[in-house]
C-alpha cells in the first residue's frame, strides 16, 4: 500500500485519490480562441528577432511554420501551453524548448522532462530542444541572469533536418530526445563557461548539472522513466496541497494518456467524477479577480484537447465515458453560466469585454463538445450545478 508523508501526516495515496487510465489515438480540434500570429522572415528566426513573440509565423521555402517558444522547460512557468495553443489551427506546428535553464545560483534551474515532450507528441506538434546561449546580468541579484536567449544556428541547423524529415511530429520528438547529447554538452559549455565569464555570475553547482544531463541524454528509456517518476511524485504531491489560485471541491485525481505507440504523458487532474457509467474530467481555472487571463484560459484548452479524444477511459478494470469539462471560478464573478442546456445562465454585472471573452470560450467549447461552466467562487453553488450534470451527461 502506498504512503506520503505530508504536513507531519501519514496519507494512503490509494484512498484519497482517483487514478483514471485512458488511451488516445487521434486528435480533432477546431480551436477557435487563437490570436492572429504574426509573421516573420527566415532572417528574423534565426537572428532571435522573432522572439519577441510567443508565437508567431515563419516561412520557409514552401512550408509555413507556426512556432511557439518555451522560457523554460517548466510547464508552469510562463504559459507556455497557452503558446503552443496559439499555433493550433495551423499544420506545421512547432515548439521550441530549453533542456535546462539556468538562472544562476541565485535564481532557479529547470530541466526537460519526458513527459512535456510526450505532450507535445499527442497534441501533433514538433518540439526542437535548444540551448541557451547568451544572457544578460540581473542586476536585481548577485549571481542571477536574465533575457536568456536561444543558439540561433543550432535552431537553423534544426529547422533544416525538420524540413527534410517525412514522419509524424511523434517520431520527429522521439528522434529528439534520442539526440540530446550534443544539446546538453552545448548548454553545459554556454552557462558554465560563455554565460558566466560574460556576466560574472555563479551558475548552480557544474558537477550536478552534469549528472542530471548524463542521466537525461544516456539513453531516451533511461530519459522517460526517470521524468515518469518525478511527474508521478509530482501528481501525488499536487494531490495532497491545494494551490492558492485553485478552487477546487473534491480531491484531485491521477490521469495517465497511453499513445499508440505506447509513450505515456501522466498528469494530476483538478477534479474527477463518477457516476455510474461516466468519468467526468475536470479541469479549473479560478482568479481572484473576475475572469482569469486568456493565457489562463488557454491553458486550460489544452488540457480540454486530450480530454475530449480519449478513445478509451478505465479505472481499475472498469471502462467509462468520458466527459470533459472546463471550470472556471472568480472571486469577483456573479452568478454563473454554462454552454450546457441544463443549466440557466444567471450573470451580474460584467463588462463587455469579459462577456465577450466568456461568450468566445462558450463558442469553443460547443464547437469542440466539452462543457464550460462559469461561477462565482462559492462550494455550494458549484456543487448544485455539478450535479444537475450527472444524470442528464
Amino acid at each position: 500500500m502506498a504512503h506520503k508523508l505530508f504536513n507531519n501526516q501519514m496519507y494512503d495515496l490509494n484512498e484519497i485519490m482517483i487514478e483514471v487510465k485512458a488511451e488516445i489515438e487521434n486528435i480533432t480540434y477546431n480551436p477557435t480562441m487563437c490570436r492572429e500570429l504574426k509573421k516573420y522572415s527566415v532572417e528574423e528566426l534565426f537572428n532571435g528577432e522573432a522572439f519577441d513573440d510567443g508565437s508567431f509565423l515563419v516561412e520557409l521555402e514552401e512550408n509555413e511554420y507556426a512556432i511557439s517558444w518555451w522560457v523554460t522547460p517548466k510547464r508552469t512557468r510562463s504559459y507556455p501551453r497557452s503558446r503552443v495553443y496559439d499555433t493550433y489551427n495551423h499544420k506545421n506546428r512547432v515548439t521550441i524548448i530549453p533542456l535546462v535553464k539556468d538562472e544562476g545560483k541565485d535564481g532557479d534551474r529547470d530541466y526537460l522532462q519526458w513527459d512535456t515532450i510526450s505532450l507535445m507528441s499527442l497534441l501533433q506538434v514538433n518540439v526542437i530542444i535548444a540551448p541557451y546561449k547568451s544572457a544578460d546580468k540581473n542586476n536585481s541579484y548577485e549571481n542571477k541572469i536574465t533575457n536568456q536567449r536561444f543558439d540561433y544556428e543550432y535552431i537553423k541547423r534544426k529547422f533544416k533536418e525538420l524540413q527534410e524529415y517525412q514522419s509524424d511530429a511523434l517520431h520527429w520528438n522521439l528522434k529528439q530526445a534520442e539526440e540530446l547529447e550534443e544539446v546538453a554538452e552545448l548548454s553545459e559549455r554556454y552557462y558554465y563557461e560563455k554565460i558566466r565569464s560574460e556576466t560574472e555570475v555563479e551558475m548552480h553547482s557544474r558537477s550536478y548539472f552534469k549528472k542530471r544531463l548524463e542521466e537525461i541524454t544516456k539513453k531516451a528509456e533511461i530519459f522517460k522513466q526517470r521524468s515518469r517518476e518525478l511527474a508521478r511524485e509530482a501528481q501525488h504531491r499536487e494531490s495532497l496541497t491545494l494551490q492558492p489560485k485553485e478552487s477546487t471541491r473534491t480531491e484531485k485525481g491521477i490521469i495517465t494518456i497511453k499513445n499508440y505507440l505506447g509513450g505515456e504523458y501522466c498528469f494530476t487532474t483538478d477534479e474527477i467524477m463518477v457516476n455510474d457509467d461516466k468519468v467526468f474530467l475536470i479541469e479549473k481555472k479560478h482568479t481572484r479577480s473576475t475572469f482569469p487571463s486568456l493565457s489562463d484560459i488557454k491553458n486550460g484548452l489544452v488540457r480540454m484537447i486530450l480530454f475530449k479524444n480519449l478513445a478509451e477511459v478505465k479505472i481499475e478494470k472498469n471502462k467509462f465515458n468520458s466527459v470533459p469539462i472546463l471550470g472556471v471560478t472568480g472571486e469577483n464573478f456573479e452568478g454563473y453560466c454554462s454552454n450546457h442546456g441544463e443549466i440557466t445562465n444567471e450573470i451580474g454585472d460584467i463588462s463587455s469585454k469579459k462577456k465577450n471573452e466568456i461568450d468566445d470560450l462558450m463558442g469553443e467549447a460547443d464547437e469542440n463538445d466539452f462543457i464550460v461552466i462559469i461561477s462565482e467562487d462559492d462550494e455550494e453553488i458549484q456543487e448544485e450545478l455539478y450535479n444537475k450534470l450527472k444524470d442528464v451527461v
